[in-house]
């Protein structure tokens, strides 16, 4: 039997949509991989559009921007597709939304304009729980933490141990304070707590490797000796493009200042 040759004539993208969504509660468990499963299969059953890559092992168009580690809570997951069809984004949104389930949370969908996703997203806001450790402890940590000139941890990657420097990635940290009855990156789940338990928030501009929340306690521990015996509970509260506050500004502005979110310089109106 002859080869079949590749298909070349796939319908051609009429309209990108870049979206916003969210990992919650028990579904921040979802791999990467999984989670690209389950949006396939939301896409088939909303009726999205989709436009496919040529050739013999077609794929449809989607690409997938600084995904968060598994097990990590995340309010700013982005992703954008290609439609061979126009669609209203808001009508995407909630087919998406529906399709998907409770955990996976579609929060905003735009129309792209051209140019790349990727370029406007470079740094991640963080909020990092640690319910056994006291505010008062994680300050003098962070205060060692940032007077260091350069912090390295290793960790374990594809390509084997890579050592990177959790201190160079961390634009700005502050430390704030939860209470017993609070509930951070979205786990209901019970754990030992202090009354006033410590709340690290950290913007870190993404390298390569990327570090990740879990770098950060560890620079933590290596330097200050800050330790906790209780799992951190981490949550993405912001993605995007670095952008600091005005001067004397940054103390008293909330996290987010920090980050220029990447849909408000697309399609949003």
């Amino acid at each position: 039997m002859a080869r079949q040759s590749p298909n070349l004539e796939t319908a051609p993208v009429v309209q990108r949509l870049r979206i916003r969504y969210a990992k919650r509660g028990r579904l921040c468990f979802t791999s990467h991989r999984d989670f690209a499963r389950a949006f396939e299969r939301a896409l088939r059953r909303a009726n999205v559009p989709m436009a496919f890559s040529a050739g013999f092992s077609q794929h449809p168009k989607i690409s997938y921007v600084g995904a968060a580690p598994t097990g990590v809570a995340s309010e700013a997951e982005y992703v954008e597709i290609g439609l061979t069809e126009p669609r209203d984004a808001d009508e995407v949104r909630k087919g998406l939304d529906d399709a998907l389930p409770p955990g996976l949370d579609i929060l905003e969908v735009v129309p792209a304009p051209e140019g790349s996703f990727a370029d406007l997203i470079n740094t991640s806001a963080w909020r990092i729980e640690l319910p056994d450790i006291a505010p008062s402890d994680a300050e003098e940590a962070m205060k060692v933490f940032l007077a260091a000139e350069t912090v390295p941890v290793e960790r374990l990657t594809k390509k084997g141990r890579r050592e990177l420097d959790a201190r160079a990635a961390v634009q700005y940290a502050a430390v704030t304070q939860g209470n017993a009855a609070g509930n951070v990156a979205g786990s209901a789940s019970a754990s030992p707590r202090l009354e006033r338990y410590a709340i690290i928030e950290v913007v870190v501009q993404h390298t390569t490797p990327v570090v990740r929340p879990d770098d950060v306690l560890t620079g933590l521990r290596l330097v200050a000796q800050l330790t906790s015996k209780v799992p951190a509970r981490a949550m993405r509260i912001a993605q995007g493009a670095l952008q600091a506050p005005e001067a004397g500004a940054a103390a008293t502005s909330p996290i987010e200042s920090w980050i220029r979110d990447p849909l408000a310089l697309t399609g949003r109106t």
